[in-house]
């Protein structure tokens, strides 16, 4: 069996077209210089509040045999049954990203798109507790929001999309498609139609009832990431989710997912759910 990825070489940013800029973004990105200033100056003064009026976020979750699982951080192991883990790509739009200090004025903020690819770990002290989200990619189709968080943030190194559609029709139809050009932004084309409510009993079974499957995928406080120098980071995050809102989508075909579908997945049996809103605090990081 082949040893576990590191997820630090997929942290790398590369830009979508080979320009001259193009080229030169990396590097200022990754400046080594820059990374060691920048943390010793959050040791001191750490970075603000960010909040979000988060709405349309669409959750696809499918299994995955657990040995496709990139290298787990130290105190955490992944949630695994019958040999398998769960793994989500959630898309949606954010309300006026921004500083959560500026109050009313985080209205002129833009609300760009963003996907979060995330694998599922608990700490190893508390099993049963609150799962914690290992990002595994991250997308934005905004640069100076990928600009922004790379200079920034250790935990949220997103990569810039040259095509980032998603939309959720009135009648819960709908469709996330990602293209990356010739960057590291990863493709995806999801298509979906509203369900009849209920939560598939498999998937139910395996956490327990469907209110306990509900609350794993989407009630966390936590999320780490991979650094590009191989370091480990993590951001508490505020989301508090109203169970009892999220939706049940069906995915339909015109199914497109390299990542998922280079392990193995059949895309057609992903479970689907839909949260109209959500209020988003990003409230710390550190390394660790």
């Amino acid at each position: 069996m082949t040893a576990p990825e590191d997820l630090a070489p997929s942290a790398i940013y590369r830009h979508p077209s080979d320009t001259l800029s193009g080229r030169m973004l990396p590097r200022l990105l990754h400046a080594p210089g820059w990374t060691r200033l920048r943390r010793a100056l959050s040791r001191r003064w750490p970075m603000p509040q960010l909040a979000s009026d988060v709405r349309d976020v669409v959750y696809a979750t499918w299994w995955v045999d657990v040995r496709h699982a990139p290298l787990p951080p130290p105190g955490h192991h992944y949630v695994v049954q019958g040999g398998r883990t769960p793994y989500t790509i959630l898309s949606y739009r954010h309300g006026h990203f921004g500083p959560r200090i500026a109050g009313p004025l985080r209205a002129l903020m833009p609300s760009p798109r963003q996907s979060n690819w995330r694998w599922y770990l608990r700490r190893d002290g508390d099993p049963q507790g609150t799962p914690v989200v290992l990002f595994d990619r991250n997308v934005m189709d905004q640069l100076a929001f990928v600009a922004g968080a790379r200079a920034f943030s250790d935990a949220m190194q997103p990569h810039l999309s040259t095509r980032f559609d998603h939309v959720v029709h009135t009648d819960g139809s709908g469709h996330t498609v990602i293209e990356g050009g010739q960057g590291s932004a990863p493709a995806l084309h999801l298509h979906w139609r509203a369900a009849a409510p209920g939560i598939d009993p498999g998937w139910a079974a395996a956490f327990g009832g469907p209110q306990a499957l509900l609350g794993f995928l989407t009630c966390q406080d936590e999320a780490i990431a991979r650094t590009c120098d191989q370091r480990w980071a993590s951001t508490r995050i505020e989301l508090p989710v109203d169970i009892a809102s999220l939706q049940p989508l069906q995915l339909e075909d015109r199914l497109y997912c390299p990542r998922l579908q280079a392990m193995g997945v059949n895309l057609q049996e992903g479970l689907v759910l839909r949260l109209p809103r959500v209020p988003f605090r990003v409230v710390s990081e550190r390394l660790l």
